[in-house]
C-alpha cells in the first residue's frame, strides 16, 4: 500500500537512496526531487504509475494510491486509497471535483474541497474520461456518454442520489441513477454507442476533439491485435495521414512542451528499453538532453505551454532485482553555467563541478575551496560522532588532497589550523602540512598547543571542536581551573606544567582562590599531593607569597573534607594533604643544579599556618588511633578528647559487652602503654564517666546496655580497691531495679572479704529500699532521709495490698530501726477492715509471743473504743469483729482471767453483729434486754415456718431496730443466737418440741436433736421412727424437706430413742437401731439420682466422728450400686415385719419386736418375714453386697431363730426355721469366702475383720484358703503380711502349732520385705529362703545411705549373720560412698543423692565402739587409703580419721602429718594443670583423673611418693598468691626452702612477667612495671632475698634479668643485681669473694651497656650503626648528632616522633661519666670550622641558649679566625655559620645582629656560597669584588678558564640561571657538559621531554634511541624516585611502558628477574599476552615453577583458570607439542592475537 507520501525540498533530494542516473547532452537542465512516496508494507510487483499536471494542480498515480497536489507541489491537497489499482484520473470545475477510475469498473466523482465521495459504483472493464461537463465512459465494445453534467452547479446544491439499473452490454453492469430525485436530474442525458458494427478487435483508448459545436472521438483498438508498437510517428490531424515515424526510437510516452518565451517546441520522450528520457528539439528531432532513468517511470502529462518536465521514477532501494521500493516524482528545468555550478556546489557534487567548470572555462579553485569548507562542515558533523574511524580518515586524505591543489597558502594554513580535524593523527599530520607551507610561529604555536592538547586529554578526549576551542582559547590558567572543577586532576597538573608561564606575570590571591576553589574531591589524592607539594605551593610562595594564608586555611579544610568525601583512607588522606605545606620545597630546590637549601621557611607565625601545624599533629595521632588502635573518632570529636578521654572513647566504641576484655587486651592495652596511663584508675574514671553520662540523659528504665558495658569494665580491673569503687559507683548509678548483670556483680563482691564489703551493703540496702519504693510508685527517694514521713510511707505502702506490702514496710522500718509493732496493728486493722479475718489471725499467730500480745492490747483497746463510739446507724458501726476476726484479737498466750473474759464477750459481740444485733459491752450485760431479744427471734421463726407450711415461698422480711430487712430466721441459727444470749440448747428445744406438738407439726424429728433429753422425748422418738419404717416400707408418698436423707435421719433418731428411753423400751429401740442401721447402708448403696433422699456426706465437718471412725479406718466393701426403689421398700418392710405396729397396751418389760415377742396362738409372725427377707438378700448378693447381705442374713435369721426359741415347739414353725437356716448357711458361706477375697486385696487390710471371717467356717478350709492366697500373693508383701498374721492368730486360737510356725516365719519375711522396700532394697532373691541366703543382702543394706546402723545390726540379730564383718563393710562403704574409686558395686548409689562427708564421718565413728575389733578395719582402711582419688580429699580426710579414730598403734602412716597437709590442701586451689606424673599415677592405679585435679593437688603424690614427685608438682603452683601455702606445705614436708623459694622466682617469673614481656613486645610498652606489676616484682625480690645462698640468689636475678629486653626494666633488672652481688661480696672473706668480685665488674659493664641502649631505644635512636659503638660512649655521642632525623626535621617541620638527640646524649654522658661541655666543644669545631667541608648542616646548638649560639655563629660568620682554635675561617665555614644562624634564629634576632633587612642578609648568604664555591676553584674573590663585579662577564671568564672541570661547570649553570644570562652559545656548551660530565644524568627525564616531539617518525627515532644507550634499570629506577615527584608525572606510565617494550624487545630477562622490577615485567607482559618469550626462558633455565605459576597468572587474569591443578611438567608440554596452527589460540602467540586470550589451552 503506498500511503507514505513525502513532499522533498531540494536539499532533501540526496537522501534518497539512488541518487541520478548519467546525463548528457548540450542543454542544461536541472533536476530536482518533489516528491516521495513509499509503501507501509513490502511490495510484491513494481507499482504502474501514471500522472497528470496542469495549471489546478498535479495527480499522481501509484496503483491504487491516488494524490492530488496542488500548482506548486508543495502541498498535498488529497491522499486517497482505493481498492484496486486506478487507471484514470481527472480534475475539473477548478479543482473542485476529482474523478477516479479504478481497474475494477468503479468511477467516483469526489467534492475536493469537503473530501466527499459523490457518485461511485459505476463498475466497467475498462474506463476513460473527458472533459468538464461531458463524461464518456470507454468499455470493451463501446462508450457510454454522459451529457450535460452540471458540475458547476452540483457543488451547490445537493449530494446526486445514486441508484441501479441492469445493463445489456458485455461489461457486467453499470450503476447509474434509476430514479432521479435531484431538480437537475432531468438535464443529464445519456446514450451508448456501440463500436461491434465497425470491428471486433476491442476498444483500449480514445482521443476527444472538442470544437464549438461538435466533440469528435477517436476509439483505439486493443494494441494486443496490432503489430507494430512503440514507434513514434506524426500524423496530419485534420486527414490522419502519416506524416514521419522513427521506428528505431522504442518508445515508451511522449510528451510535447514548448517554452512560454519561445517558439521552439520539444518533444519529450522515455524509452524503457534504452532506459532514459530524452528531450528532442521540434522539428529536427535534434537530442538536446538525455537523462538516465529507471525501467519504471512515466512522464507526468502536462499541457504544452509549461516550462518544467515532470516524471515518476521508481527507485530500487538497494540495487537488486526486487520491486522498487520508492517512487519519486522529479522535475528537469533548464539553467545557466554559472547557476547550475552553484547548485552543483550546493548540492556538494564536486567532480561534477570540477568537470562542468572546467568545461565552461569557470574558476576550478572555487570548487577546490567550497569542497574544503564542505570537508570542513563534515568536519564539524564528525566531531559530534556521526562517522567512523575510517571514514573520518577519508575525510582527512580527502582535504589533504584538495588542499594539495589550492594555491592560496594563506587559505591553507589557515584551513590547517583553525578546520576541527577529527582525529589527532589527522590534526598533526595537516599542521605539519601548514608548517611545510608557511613556516611561522602561528604554526608553531599550534604544533604545541596540539601537544598539549594530546597529553593533557589523551585520544580519546580528541574531537574537531574540542581541538578548535582549546586552540582558540587564550585563558589557560581558566581552562586547568575548569579540568579542576571536573576532577581532570591530571590534564589540569599537566596543563600547569606546560603553560605555568602563560599566566605567571598576572597570578594574583583571587586566581588562588578561583585555583583551590576548583579543586573537588575526591580526586587521585596522591598525584594531588604531588603536584601541590612540588609545583603549585611552592609557585604560589615566589610569585604570591601572601597568599600563604589562603594555601594554609585552604588545606586544613580540604584535610578535614576528606573525612566525608573519602571515609575509606581516612585520616592518612587528610594528613597527606594537610602535611604538604611543610614538606614542600621551595621553587628551585628541585633543580638538577641545585647547591640546597639557603634559609629556612619562615611562615610559622600567622593563625592559619599555626592551626594547619596543629591539625598535621592531631591526624598523626589519628592515625595511630585507626590503625594502630582500631578507634575510629569523627575528627571534631577527637579534637575535643585528650588521651583520657580517647580510652573512655574507644571503650564507647566497644558495641559487644563480652568483647570489653579481648578488645582491651588487644587495642587499649597498648595505647594506654605509649601514652603513661594506669589501666585501673582510667577504667574507674571511665565508668564515673559512664554514670555521669547517664545521668545527664534520660533513659528508659530497660535501657541497661551501659550497665553491661560498666560490668565488663570492671572485670578488667585487676586492684580489688579501685574494683569495689567501681562497683560503688554502679551501685549509685544503675537504674533500680538493677539488671541481672549488675545483680550478680555486687552480690558477687558482697561475697569477697574485703574491707569495703560494708559498704557494699550500706548501697546495697539503700538500693533495696529504691527498689522497694519503686515498686509502688515512689520515685523520690529523699522520702527515706526523713523519719516523720517513713509512717507515711508505711501506711501507704500497707494501704496497697499488696502480696509483699507487710513485707515490704517492715524492711524500710527495720532499715531505720524503727519499731515493727505498730506495722503488724496496722496491718491487722487493714485485713479487718477487708473483712480478710482469717488472714489477721494468721499474722498474727506468726509473731512472737511478746509482739502479738502487744498487738492484740491494742486491737482490744481500739474495740472498746469502737463499740463505746458507734453510731445511732448499726452500718456505720465498723465491722471489727466478724466471725472470723474475733480470733485476731486472741494471743493464744495469755492466762490471765480478764483477758479471757474479753475474748469471750467480743466473740460473742462479733457473732451478734451477723443478727444485725449491734451491742456494747454494757447493753449485753443487760438480762431484761436478752430476754426480749430471744422472744423477738423465736416469734419471727415460727413466723417463717407457718409461711412455709402454706406454701408460701415469700420470703418473710423481719425488721431490726432500724427496720432494715434481715435475713429471715432459721432453726440453726436460733439455737445459735440462743447459745449467744446465753440460753442452752436443751432449754430451747423443749420450748420448741412443746409448741410443735402444741401445733401439731411434723418436723419433729428434722428438730429432735434440740429435744430434751429424758423417758418421754425417747419414746416420742420410738414412735416418730416406727412410723417412719412402716410408712417406707408400704412404699407410702411423703413429702420430706428437701435435701433430707431420711434413712440416716430415722438411724440417728433411733438411737437417740434407744439412749433417752425407758427400759421397757430398750430391746425394741434397739432391734430398730439395728434394722434402721442396715437400712442406712444399704441406702448409702443406693444410686440417688432418682430417689427423694439426698447422700450420705463423705466428708466435712458435719460427718459424725464415730461414723468416719468406722468407715475411714476399717473395710468398706465396694459393690454394685443398688436401686433405691427396689432395695429400700423391701428393707423397710423386712423392718416393719420385725417391728410390727402393736395398737394394744404393753405391759412392762413386754416387746413389740419379732425377737422378743412372745408366741400367741393362730398368729405366725414368721409368716411376714420370708418374702422381704429372701428378696433383699437376694437382691444384696446379686449386687455383690456380700456384707451387707452377710449381715442382712445373720441379724434376720437370728431374729427368727431368737422368736423361734420363744416359741412353742410348734413342728411347722420348726421346719420352716430349719429351712431358712439351711438357705442361710449357704448364703453365709459364699459371702464370707468373697469377702475374704474383698478384705485381702484392699487398700488397707482389716486383719481383725479377716480373722472374724475366717472364724466363720471350718479351720482347714480356712487354712488352705489362706494359704492360696498367699502363694498366689508373689511379692506383695503388705497382703503377705497381713494374711500370715491372720493365719498365725487362727493358728494360735485353734492350737496348730506347726501352721502357727510356718506362719510366724511368713511374717518375718513379709515385714522385712516390707521395710527393705522402703529403702529401695529387693528382698526377692532371699523371700520365703533358709536364712543362710540372707547373708547375700548385707552388702546391699550397707551401700544403702538411708540404712542405720540399728537395722543392719537387727537384720544379723534375725537371721543369725555375723555383724562385725557387716560393721567393717559399712563402715567401708560409708567412707567410700563419695570417692571416685569406689570399687563396691553399689546400683542404687547412683540414684541417690551424696551425704556430706561429715555425716559419713559421723556416722562411721559411732560404728566403731560397736565392733569387737577393730584391727581388721584399719587394715583394710589402710589398703584402701593407697587406691583413692588423690584428689578426695574429703574422702581421705574421714579414712584418716576413722583410722585415728579406731586407735591402732601399728599403723605406718603418719597420721598427723597427713592430716595436717590435707587440711593445706584443702585450703588451696590449684593454678596449673596435672602434670605427666599425675597422669601415670592414675594409669596405675587404673582410676580415672578426677576433674578435681584441675583444682586440686594430688596428696599421695606429695605424701608418698615426696622425693620423687613434690617439687614437680609444686613448682607449677608457685606464683605471688600460692607461695604461703606452699610454703607452709613445703616446710611440712621438710623439703629445701632454698630450692622452694628458686622454684617460685623461676615460676612467678614465668607465669606472670614473661607473658607481660611478650605482651610488651607486641604492644610497644618499654616497661612492664605498673601498679599492676609491681606488687610481682617486690615478691620476686623478696623471694630473691629470702635465698640462704647468695651465689643461688644472683645466679638466678641475673637469669631473670638476660629475659627482659633492652629497655628499662632490664636496667633495673641489672641494678639488682650488682645490689646482691654487692651483697654477696660483704658476706664473703674466703675464696668466693674473688668469684664475687670479678661478677660484680662484669654485671657493672652490662648494666652500663644496657643502660646506654636502654637511652637509644627510649629516644628511637637504636640503629645498627649506633648500637655498634655502645662500647665507645663518647664516639657514639657524636655519631648522634649526624643522625638523619635533624635533616628530616627542618625538611618538615610538622613531622613527629623525630629523635632528641641532646637528651639522649645528656643521659649517656650521665651512664658512662662523660663531660658533656668538652664533646660539645670538638663536634662545633669538626662542623662549624673542619679542613674539609662536610655535606650537612649543624644542628648542635639546640643544647645550648639560643642568645649564646646566635652570638657564637654571627662571630664565626665575621671573624677570620676559629674561635676554637687558630683555624683559618674561609667561606665554605663561614657559610655554614651562616646558614645554621638561620636556621636557628628569628628574623628579628639576625635583622639585630646584622644591623640589615632580613632580605639582604639572604643575599649575603647567597653570595657566601658562590664565593665559596670560587674559593674550592681558587679564585679569590671578596664579597665587595663579587657584589660590585659585572655578572656576565665574570660568568663568561670563569666559563673560558675553567670550563674542563666538573664543579666549575656547575658553578657556571646556577650563576647564569641566578643572574639570568642566556646567551645561546653558552648554553649550549653547558649542556653537552654537563651531559658529558654526567650531570644531568636522568634518562627519564630525557624520555618524558622525547615524548612531547610532534613528528611521530622523529619521536620514535629519538626514544629508540635514547633507549639503546641508558640503563634500563636506571630508568625504572628514576621512575620510582621523581616520576612520582617531578615534572614529568604525566609520562610516567608512558616511560614506564617504553622501557619495558624495550627490556621485552632485547630479552633481557635474566637481568631483570631477580630484581625488585621482575613483578612490573611480569605484569606487563601478561597485559601486553606476551608471555611466550619469559616462558621460554624459564624452560630453558629449568624454572618450571617459575614458568608454571606465569603460566597459571596468565590463564587466571583471562578468566579461564581450568589448568590450575595441572603440574608443570604437563603445562609445559601442552606449550611444547602445540603446532602451527594451534598456536593461533596458544598464550604464546598472542602478541598478534590478543583476542584468543581466553581460548589459552
Amino acid at each position: 500500500m503506498w500511503n507514505d507520501i513525502e513532499l522533498l525540498l531540494n536539499d532533501d533530494t540526496g537522501q534518497l537512496p539512488v541518487g541520478l542516473g548519467h546525463e548528457c547532452g548540450t542543454a542544461l537542465y536541472q533536476v530536482d526531487t518533489l516528491l516521495q512516496i513509499t509503501s507501509s508494507e513490502k511490495v510484491s510487483a513494481n507499482p504502474q504509475l501514471h500522472a497528470c499536471s496542469s495549471r489546478d494542480g498535479s495527480i499522481v498515480v501509484v496503483d491504487r494510491s491516488v494524490a492530488l497536489l496542488d500548482s506548486t507541489g508543495l502541498s498535498l491537497l488529497m491522499h486517497i486509497q482505493f481498492d484496486t489499482n486506478v487507471d484514470v484520473v481527472g480534475m475539473c470545475q477548478d479543482k473542485q471535483f476529482l474523478v477516479v477510475g479504478e481497474r475494477s469498473g468503479s468511477l467516483h466523482l469526489i467534492h475536493i474541497p469537503s473530501k466527499q465521495t459523490l457518485l461511485t459504483k459505476f463498475e466497467i472493464f475498462l474506463l476513460g474520461f473527458l472533459g468538464v461537463y461531458h463524461m464518456f465512459i470507454l468499455t470493451s465494445n463501446g462508450c457510454f456518454c454522459i451529457m450535460c453534467v452540471p458540475l458547476g452547479k452540483t457543488q451547490e446544491a445537493e449530494i446526486l442520489s445514486t441508484g441501479f439499473i441492469n445493463n445489456s452490454f458485455s461489461s457486467p453492469f453499470v450503476v447509474i441513477p434509476s430514479s432521479p430525485t435531484h431538480k437537475l436530474q432531468g438535464q443529464i442525458k445519456t446514450s451508448f454507442i456501440a463500436t461491434g458494427e465497425h470491428h471486433s478487435l476491442g476498444c483500449q483508448d480514445f482521443v476527444i476533439s472538442n470544437s464549438v459545436n461538435k466533440i469528435h472521438l477517436i476509439i483505439g483498438v486493443s494494441t494486443k491485435n496490432v503489430i507494430i508498437t512503440n514507434i513514434l510517428s506524426t500524423w496530419d490531424i485534420y486527414s490522419l495521414t502519416l506524416i514521419w515515424d522513427w521506428p528505431l526510437l522504442h518508445i515508451e510516452e511522449f510528451l510535447l512542451t514548448t517554452e512560454s518565451d519561445s517558439s521552439e517546441k520539444k518533444m519529450i520522450l522515455t524509452s524503457l528499453l534504452m532506459r532514459s528520457l530524452m528531450v528532442f528539439a521540434l522539428p529536427t528531432m535534434q537530442q538536446l538532453y538525455c537523462l538516465e532513468v529507471s525501467l519504471i517511470s512515466s512522464l507526468v502529462q502536462s499541457g504544452i505551454w509549461t516550462d518544467t518536465i515532470y516524471f515518476l521514477e521508481g527507485i530500487h532501494e538497494k540495487p537488486s532485482e526486487d520491486p522498487v521500493s520508492i517512487v519519486v516524482m522529479r522535475s528537469l528545468t533548464e539553467a545557466l553555467p554559472e547557476n547550475r555550478l552553484s547548485r552543483l556546489l550546493h548540492k556538494h557534487k564536486f567532480t561534477e563541478a570540477e568537470n562542468f567548470a572546467t568545461q565552461f572555462g569557470l574558476d576550478v579553485e572555487l570548487v577546490y575551496k567550497v569542497k574544503a569548507n564542505t570537508i570542513l562542515e563534515k568536519l564539524a558533523s564528525a566531531s559530534l560522532g556521526s562517522y567512523c574511524q575510517e571514514a573520518l580518515l577519508d575525510l582527512g586524505n580527502e582535504a589533504k588532497e584538495n588542499l594539495q591543489k589550492i594555491q592560496d597558502s594563506q587559505f591553507v594554513v589557515n584551513y590547517c589550523i583553525n578546520a576541527p580535524w577529527p582525529l589527532y593523527e589527522t590534526t598533526r599530520e595537516m599542521l605539519n602540512y601548514a608548517k611545510v607551507r608557511v613556516r611561522g610561529l602561528f604554526v608553531l604555536r599550534a604544533q604545541a598547543r596540539l601537544t598539549t592538547f594530546y597529553e593533557a586529554f589523551g585520544l580519546e578526549k580528541f574531537s574537531g571542536i574540542a581541538w578548535t576551542e582549546f586552540l582558540n582559547n587564550e585563558d589557560m590558567f581558566k581552562i586547568i581551573v575548569f579540568q579542576l572543577e571536573k576532577g581532570n586532576l591530571a590534564c589540569a597538573q599537566y596543563l600547569w606544567l606546560r603553560h605555568q608561564a602563560d599566566f605567571e606575570s598576572s597570578f594574583d590571591e583571587k586566581m588562588l582562590k578561583d585555583l583551590f576553589n576548583a579543586i573537588h574531591f575526591p580526586a587521585p589524592l596522591k598525584e594531588l599531593c604531588v603536584w601541590l607539594k612540588n609545583f603549585v605551593i611552592p609557585f604560589s610562595r615566589r610569585v604570591v607569597p601572601d597568599g600563604q594564608k589562603i594555601l594554609a586555611k585552604w588545606l586544613e579544610q580540604a584535610a578535614r573534607n576528606l573525612e566525608l568525601t573519602d571515609k575509606a583512607n581516612w585520616p592518612e588522606n587528610g594528613l597527606q594533604v594537610a602535611e604538604i605545606f611543610f614538606t614542600s620545597k621551595n621553587q628551585g630546590e628541585l633543580g638538577v643544579t641545585a647547591f640546597g637549601k639557603w634559609t629556612p621557611l619562615r611562615c610559622g607565625d600567622c593563625e592559619e599556618i599555626q592551626r594547619l601545624k596543629k591539625l598535621v599533629n592531631d591526624l598523626q595521632e589519628l592515625r595511630n588511633l585507626y590503625r594502630k588502635y582500631n578507634c575510629r573518632l569523627a575528627f571534631c570529636d577527637f579534637e575535643k578528647e585528650n588521651a583520657t578521654t580517647i580510652v573512655f572513647r574507644m571503650l564507647d566504641k566497644i558495641l559487644a559487652p563480652e568483647l570489653v576484655p579481648s578488645i582491651l587486651e588487644k587495642f587499649i592495652k597498648p595505647y594506654l602503654y605509649e601514652h603513661n596511663l594506669q589501666k585501673d584508675e582510667l577504667l574507674l574514671q571511665y565508668v564515673k564517666d559512664l554514670l555521669e553520662r547517664c545521668r545527664t540523659r534520660s533513659i528508659s528504665v530497660f535501657e541497661t546496655a551501659w550497665e553491661a558495658k560498666a560490668v565488663a569494665v570492671i572485670g578488667c580491673i585487676s586492684d580489688t580497691d579501685l574494683k569495689f569503687d567501681a562497683v560503688l559507683q554502679i551501685m549509685h548509678g544503675a537504674v533500680v531495679p538493677w539488671s541481672a548483670a549488675v545483680e550478680q556483680l555486687v552480690k558477687q563482691h558482697l561475697e569477697m572479704n574485703h574491707v569495703k564489703v560494708k559498704l557494699l551493703q550500706e548501697s546495697y540496702r539503700l538500693m533495696e529500699m529504691k527498689k522497694l519504693l519503686r515498686a509502688y510508685g515512689i520515685r523520690d527517694t529523699n522520702l527515706l532521709k526523713d523519719r516523720r514521713v517513713l509512717r507515711w510511707l508505711v501506711r501507704y505502702i500497707l494501704k496497697q495490698d499488696t502480696p509483699t506490702c507487710l513485707e515490704d514496710a517492715l524492711k524500710i522500718v527495720e532499715a531505720y530501726m524503727l519499731p515493727t509493732g505498730e506495722v503488724y496493728f496496722l496491718r491487722v486493722m487493714d485485713l479487718i477492715d477487708k473483712e480478710r479475718g482469717e488472714e489477721s489471725l494468721a499474722l498474727l499467730k506468726s509473731l512472737p509471743l511478746a509482739k502479738a500480745e502487744e498487738v492484740a492490747e491494742r486491737l482490744t483497746l481500739g474495740g472498746r473504743l469502737v463499740l463505746q463510739n458507734k453510731a445511732d446507724d448499726p452500718e456505720e458501726v465498723p465491722k471489727l469483729f466478724t466471725p472470723q476476726s474475733v480470733d485476731t484479737s486472741y494471743s493464744g498466750k495469755g492466762e490471765q482471767y480478764e483477758c479471757g473474759e474479753s475474748l469471750k464477750m467480743f466473740e460473742t459481740l462479733a457473732t451478734l453483729q451477723e443478727y444485725f444485733i449491734f451491742l456494747s459491752d454494757k447493753e449485753y450485760r443487760n438480762p431484761s434486754l436478752i430476754s426480749a431479744l430471744l422472744e423477738d427471734h423465736i416469734s419471727s421463726y415460727e413466723h417463717v415456718r407457718s409461711a412455709t407450711r402454706s406454701r408460701n415461698v415469700q420470703a418473710v422480711n423481719c425488721n431490726s431496730e432500724g427496720g432494715r430487712a434481715k435475713t429471715p430466721p432459721t432453726e440453726s441459727r436460733l439455737y445459735r443466737l440462743a447459745l449467744l444470749l446465753q440460753v442452752s440448747k436443751h432449754e430451747l428445744g423443749e420450748k420448741l418440741a412443746l409448741r410443735a406438738l402444741d401445733d401439731g407439726k411434723t418436723e419433729l424429728s428434722k428438730s429432735s436433736k434440740n429435744y430434751c433429753w429424758n423417758e418421754n422425748t425417747g419414746k416420742l422418738l420410738f414412735a416418730v421412727c416406727q412410723r417412719l419404717c412402716h410408712m417406707l416400707g408400704a412404699d407410702v408418698p411423703m413429702i420430706t424437706p428437701d435435701g433430707m436423707d431420711l434413712p440416716a435421719v430415722i438411724h440417728e433418731l433411733a438411737g437417740q430413742a434407744a439412749t433417752l428411753c425407758s427400759p421397757d423400751l430398750v430391746l425394741d429401740c434397739l432391734e430398730l437401731c439395728k434394722y434402721a442401721s442396715l437400712a442406712k447402708e444399704i441406702h448409702g448403696q443406693c444410686q440417688m439420682d432418682s430417689y427423694e433422699f439426698t447422700a450420705e456426706a463423705t466428708s466435712g465437718g458435719d460427718k459424725d466422728p464415730y461414723e468416719e471412725w468406722t468407715n475411714d479406718d476399717f473395710f468398706k466393701e465396694d459393690g454394685i450400686v443398688l436401686d433405691p426403689r427396689t432395695s429400700l421398700p423391701v428393707v423397710y418392710e423386712l423392718i416393719s415385719a420385725v417391728l410390727p405396729i402393736c395398737e394394744d397396751k404393753l405391759y412392762p418389760l413386754e416387746s413389740q419386736s419379732l425377737a422378743h415377742r412372745t408366741f400367741m396362738e393362730g398368729l405366725n409372725f414368721l409368716l411376714p418375714v420370708g418374702s422381704p427377707f429372701s428378696a433383699a438378700v437376694q437382691n444384696l448378693l446379686e449386687c455383690s453386697q456380700f456384707q451387707l447381705a452377710l449381715q442382712l442374713t445373720v441379724w434376720g435369721c437370728g431374729s427368727c431363730l431368737q422368736h423361734s426359741i420363744l416359741t412353742t415347739l410348734d413342728l411347722a414353725l420348726r421346719e420352716k426355721v430349719t429351712s431358712m437356716k439351711e438357705r442361710s448357711s449357704s448364703v453365709i458361706r459364699t459371702s464370707v469366702l468373697n469377702l475374704l477375697h474383698k478384705v485381702f486385696n484392699s487398700r488397707v487390710i482389716d486383719q481383725n475383720l479377716a480373722l472374724g471371717y475366717c472364724t466363720i467356717l471350718p479351720k482347714e478350709e480356712m487354712f488352705n484358703k489362706l494359704w492360696e492366697i498367699i502363694n498366689n500373693s508373689w511379692q506383695n508383701y503388705r497382703k503377705v503380711l497381713a494374711v500370715a498374721l491372720v493365719g498365725a492368730e487362727l493358728a494360735d486360737r485353734y492350737g496348730e502349732a506347726e501352721e502357727m510356725r510356718k506362719f510366724q516365719e511368713m511374717v518375718i519375711d513379709a515385714e522385712w520385705g516390707i521395710q527393705l522396700g522402703k529403702f529401695g532394697i529387693s528382698f526377692e532373691t532371699v523371700f520365703r529362703q533358709p536364712p543362710i541366703r540372707k547373708k547375700e543382702l548385707i552388702r546391699v543394706l550397707v551401700q544403702n545411705p538411708e540404712v542405720d546402723t540399728g537395722l543392719i545390726l537387727s537384720y544379723c540379730s534375725t537371721f543369725m549373720l555375723d555383724s562385725d564383718a557387716a560393721l567393717q563393710l559399712c563402715i567401708e562403704t560409708l567412707l567410700l560412698q563419695n570417692s571416685n574409686t569406689n570399687d563396691v558395686e553399689d546400683d542404687s548409689a547412683e540414684s541417690s543423692e551424696r551425704q556430706p562427708h561429715s555425716t559419713l564421718l559421723a556416722r562411721a565413728l559411732q560404728i566403731i565402739p560397736l565392733l569387737n575389733s577393730t584391727k581388721d578395719l584399719v587394715m583394710s582402711l589402710s589398703g584402701i587409703l593407697y587406691k583413692l582419688d588423690p584428689y578426695d580429699y574429703e574422702t581421705l580426710e574421714i579414712v584418716l580419721k576413722v583410722i585415728q579414730s579406731a586407735d591402732e598403734k601399728n599403723t605406718s602412716i603418719q597420721l598427723s602429718q597427713a592430716l595436717s597437709l590435707l587440711k593445706h590442701l584443702k585450703s588451696y586451689t590449684r593454678i596449673s594443670a596435672p602434670v605427666d606424673q599425675e597422669h601415670q599415677y592414675v594409669l596405675e592405679q587404673m582410676i580415672p583423673l578426677s576433674p578435681a585435679a584441675h583444682t586440686r593437688l594430688p596428696f599421695h603424690l606429695l605424701f608418698f611418693r615426696t622425693s620423687h614427685s613434690f617439687w614437680n608438682i609444686i613448682s607449677a603452683e608457685l606464683s605471688e598468691e600460692t607461695f604461703p601455702t606452699l610454703l607452709l606445705i613445703s616446710k611440712l614436708m621438710k623439703v629445701s626452702l632454698d630450692t622452694f623459694h628458686m622454684s617460685a622466682v623461676r615460676h612467678v617469673f614465668e607465669k606472670k612477667l614473661k607473658p607481660k614481656i611478650f605482651e610488651m613486645r607486641s604492644s610497644g610498652s618499654t616497661s612492664i612495671v605498673n601498679k599492676e606489676t609491681i606488687k610481682t616484682v617486690q615478691a620476686l625480690q623478696s623471694f630473691l632475698l629470702s635465698i640462704v645462698n647468695p651465689e643461688w640468689a644472683v645466679a638466678m636475678a641475673h637469669k631473670i634479668a638476660q629475659e627482659f629486653p633492652i629497655g628499662p626494666d632490664h636496667v633495673q633488672a641489672l641494678k639488682f643485681c650488682l645490689y646482691l652481688a654487692e651483697k654477696w661480696l660483704k658476706s664473703t672473706t674466703d675464696e668466693s669473694h674473688g668469684k664475687a668480685e670479678i661478677l660484680q665488674r662484669n654485671l657493672h659493664a652490662q648494666y652500663k651497656r644496657a643502660a646506654t641502649e636502654n637511652v637509644l631505644i627510649t629516644n628511637n635512636l637504636n640503629s645498627g650503626e649506633h648500637l655498634k659503638f655502645m662500647g665507645k660512649p663518647a664516639n657514639l655521642i657524636v655519631l648522634l648528632y649526624e643522625h638523619h632525623s635533624i635533616d628530616q626535621r627542618f625538611q618538615n617541620p610538622a613531622g613527629r616522633n623525630y629523635p632528641d638527640i641532646h637528651v639522649a646524649a645528656k643521659e649517656i654522658a650521665e651512664i658512662n661519666n662523660l663531660d658533656m661541655n668538652k664533646i660539645c666543644d670538638k663536634l662545633l669545631a669538626k662542623w662549624l670550622c673542619p679542613s674539609t667541608p662536610p655535606p650537612g648542616v649543624s644542628h648542635h646548638f639546640g643544647s645550648r641558649p639560643m642568645d649564646y649560639s646566635s652570638r657564637m655563629l654571627y662571630a664565626i660568620t665575621t671573624a677570620d679566625t676559629s674561635p676554637f682554635g687558630d683555624t683559618q675561617l674561609t667561606f665554605a665555614h663561614r657559610t655554614r655559620a651562616f646558614r645554621c644562624l638561620l636556621y636557628l634564629a628569628d628574623t628579628n634576632t639576625v635583622e639585630s645582629l646584622f644591623k640589615k633587612p632580613f632580605e639582604k642578609v639572604k643575599y649575603i648568604l647567597k653570595c657566601c656560597i658562590y664565593l665559596a664555591e670560587l674559593e674550592i676553584l681558587n679564585i679569590p674573590y671578596t664579597y665587595e669584588s663579587f657584589h660590585k663585579s659585572p655578572k656576565e662577564g665574570m660568568i663568561k671568564g670563569l666559563w673560558k678558564n675553567h670550563s674542563h672541570e666538573p664543579r666549575a661547570v656547575r658553578l657556571v649553570t646556577e650563576l647564569s640561571l641566578e643572574y639570568k644570562v642566556y646567551d645561546p652559545q653558552l648554553w649550549n656548551g653547558l649542556l653537552q657538559k654537563l651531559l658529558g660530565f654526567n650531570l644531568l644524568d636522568l634518562p627519564a627525564f630525557a624520555l618524558g621531554c622525547l615524548l612531547v616531539i610532534p613528528h611521530s617518525e622523529k619521536r620514535e627515532q629519538q626514544i629508540q634511541g635514547l633507549l639503546s644507550t641508558c640503563k634500563k634499570e636506571t630508568v625504572l629506577q628514576q621512575l620510582d624516585e621523581h616520576m612520582d615527584t617531578g615534572e614529568l608525572v604525566a609520562f610516567a606510565s608512558q616511560i614506564s611502558s617504553l622501557v619495558l617494550d624495550s627490556i621485552i624487545k632485547e630479552k633481557l630477562y635474566e637481568q631483570f628477574w631477580k630484581t625488585k622490577y621482575y613483578p612490573l615485567l611480569k605484569q606487563h607482559l601478561i597485559n601486553t599476552h606476551r608471555i611466550k618469550e619469559l616462558v621460554d626462558y624459564f624452560a630453558k633455565n629449568n624454572c618450571l615453577d617459575d614458568a608454571t605459576a606465569l603460566i597459571k597468572e596468565y590463564q587466571e587474569k583471562c578468566g579461564n583458570p581450568v589448568l590450575a591443578d595441572v603440574s608443570a611438567s604437563d603445562l609445559l608440554k601442552v606449550k611444547q607439542t602445540i603446532s602451527a596452527p594451534q598456536a593461533v589460540f596458544s598464550p604464546f602467540s598472542l602478541k598478534t592475537h590478543p583476542a584468543s586470550c581466553k581460548n589459552t589451552f
